[in-house]
């Protein structure tokens, strides 16, 4: 049995049964039926080589298309291989990786080398900006690679994300639409294919997380159905590995945040002072318990001459890290000012005059009390800019509001701050400062603790130690609210 194109045609007509003489002998030659391109001989037949072929042709016929068949079958087993190993490497490379940018490189190498794309990219959606941003590339660095809006009219990339349809060129078919037509791809093949990466939603509905591009082929301009396959599977498996590499990401940044959280709030409770520094003699105590991991309220504690003893209490206007930037240039410039002058008043116009511009470019302001008790002399000076939440509780009678004397700092000029004084008995009188964070502390009803619960408490226990009305007072306002929504901070003084 021969095919024709193995040798040249026999002198007769092939596609009929027929007698030829050579020199030595006959051969009778007759078409397999049914399988173009072959033809059997019967040499010398002795007999009817019709008979013969009769026989002979259904079961040649039979051989060569099972020989096709499996030939067919081996060449879709050999790409159905290709396919499982490609998958196999990328299910082992997603399970000794965590990073996304690394597991993504690898997956667009591996792709690009079963499909022999030359240029392939792996872009990823990024919620925050509404962008898809370049993770992963072959035949052009990734940092070359600019990311995409999700809805650029122009982009293939942006158009396969928003529609989750794959979208592609095939060269061979130049009756088909270029959809890269108008656009400066500048790569040396046509033929394109841009798959989406596709992860299953909330809802079970697949929502693209990403598109997978590759181009530039080797060989013939063209992808096959067999690599479109093998492409397609592959976006369909790192789905679910993209995504969790990114929720590992994300947890881990949200760790290193966290640890950064509570080493800043760990800084920022050693920023205030302790009580000890006024030495004995002093009944201070004081607890700033911040909403955040870092907050704006503060207290301070200065030791001045002749048995005088400073307290400051302030409330910036904001909350979490900007907030805390302040509150720590405000408590450097107060323990600074405290010292070098007497006078509540000028202490504070020296105080603004140092933070003001730093007040005015974050857009902030404090509430700020500070206040001077004078054993010797029997007077507390002090200077309120703006802040609600300062009492002088004697031994008999109603605590006594300590009105403000300024606007908040930031909110005022130097000039416009003043000094006040009030009667002070060594002993006996209480000083209590306190911030919003501990009146505002509201129960399951939504009722508030309140500022004359505050001082209901503190009268009840102002003979005790400051110590035990500050717990007394926080206590409380836990008990109310156990979660703070506001920094809360108290002060408690007696000479």
């Amino acid at each position: 049995m021969v095919a024709r194109d193995d040798v040249p045609p026999p002198p007769v007509n092939v596609d009929e049964a027929g007698v030829v003489s050579a020199a030595e002998s006959e051969r009778w030659i007759a078409p397999v039926p049914g399988v173009e391109g072959y033809w059997y001989e019967i040499e010398e037949p002795a007999g009817d080589p019709m008979v013969a072929g009769q026989t002979l042709a259904p079961l040649l016929a039979q051989l060569i298309d099972g020989e096709r068949d499996s030939l067919a079958l081996a060449k879709q087993l050999a790409s159905r291989y290709e396919e499982i190993e490609l998958l196999y490497t990328i299910s082992e490379v997603l399970g000794r990786t965590i990073r996304l940018d690394e597991a993504a490189q690898t997956i667009v190498s591996e792709v690009s080398d079963v499909v022999g794309a030359r240029r392939a990219s792996i872009f990823v959606y990024d919620e925050t900006a509404e962008m898809l941003r370049p993770v992963a590339g072959i035949g052009k660095d990734v940092a070359e690679l600019s990311p995409v809006g999700i809805n650029d009219p122009e982009s293939i990339t942006s158009r396969v994300f928003r529609t989750g349809h794959t979208v592609s060129y095939d060269p061979r078919h130049p009756e088909e639409p270029n959809p890269a037509i108008g656009e400066d791809r500048g790569y040396r093949g046509a033929a394109f294919l841009s798959v989406p990466i596709l992860y299953p939603g909330a809802d079970g509905m697949p929502r693209p997380i990403g598109v997978i591009n590759l181009t530039d082929r080797l060989g013939t301009d063209a992808f096959s159905g067999g690599e479109r396959r093998v492409v397609t599977a592959v976006a369909n498996q790192i789905g679910a590995a993209i995504e969790n590499a990114r929720l590992v990401e994300r947890d881990l940044i949200q760790q290193r945040v966290r640890r950064e959280l509570e080493l800043a709030h760990g800084l920022q409770l050693k920023l205030l002072p302790s009580p000890d520094l006024l030495g004995p003699g002093v009944d201070v105590a004081a607890r700033c318990v911040p909403a955040h991991s870092v907050g704006g309220d503060f207290y301070h504690f200065v030791r001045l001459p002749e048995g005088r003893i400073g307290v400051m209490l302030g409330d910036v206007s904001s909350h979490g890290f900007s907030a805390a930037l302040v509150m720590a240039l405000v408590l450097s410039a107060a323990g600074i000012h405290a010292e070098e002058v007497a006078s509540p008043d000028v202490t504070l116009r020296r105080l603004l005059e140092s933070v003001e511009d730093d007040l005015a470019e974050t857009e902030m302001h404090l509430s700020l009390f500070y206040g001077v008790a004078d054993p010797v002399a029997g007077v507390l000076r002090y200077a309120n800019a703006g802040h609600p939440h300062a009492f002088r509780i004697g031994a008999t009678g109603a605590p006594e509001r300590l009105q403000a004397t300024a606007p908040p700092l930031g909110l005022t000029d130097p000039e416009a701050i003043t000094a006040a004084e009030a009667p002070w008995t060594s002993g006996e009188d209480l000083l209590l400062l306190f911030s919003d964070g501990i009146v505002d502390a509201r129960n399951a009803e939504g009722a508030k603790l309140g500022e004359q619960r505050v001082l209901e408490l503190a009268t009840e226990h102002r003979t005790a130690p400051s110590r035990d009305i500050v717990e007394a007072i926080l206590a409380a306002a836990a008990d109310f609210e156990a979660a703070a929504k506001d920094d809360r901070t108290i002060l408690a003084l007696r000479t």
